[in-house]
């Protein structure tokens, strides 16, 4: 007899986290980096990376955002994962970066997209 699903690992939708932190937060990336990695486990979610700025200047464009850019162009990307809204920077920041990856490639099927308590293509998600 074989198996039901649920006993055999399948991989869920490949997401990347994006965290915006002061330059000496090393307890508070770990404290997120956790927080990130339970809420992609609680949710079918594979964390396939983790992009980290800590940069404070008003640039919309640093290397760890670049980096996370690229990384929703790759055909398997499916979300950004964020622990809050103010991770993708202040509020002009933010618009923009929110409207880079919202036109960013890397969709999913629909049907992938109707998944229970998943997020829709692209879509920032805020977790904790």
């Amino acid at each position: 007899m074989e198996p039901l699903t649920e006993h055999r690992p399948v991989n869920g939708p490949l997401v990347y986290g994006f965290l915006r932190l002061a330059p000496a937060a090393t307890a508070r990336q770990t404290a997120l980096t956790d927080a990130l990695a339970e809420y992609c486990r609680s949710h079918e979610l594979v964390l396939g990376g983790l992009f980290i700025e800590r940069e404070s200047g008003a640039c919309t464009r640093t290397a760890a955002f670049t980096g996370l850019l690229d990384a929703l162009a790759l055909p398997d990307a499916y979300a950004v994962v964020l622990p809050a809204a103010s991770h993708l920077g202040p509020r002009p920041i933010a618009a923009e970066r929110k409207r880079q990856i919202t036109g960013s490639g890397g969709s999913p099927s629909a049907a992938d997209s109707q998944r229970q308590g998943c997020p829709t293509p692209n879509e920032a998600v805020l977790g904790t």
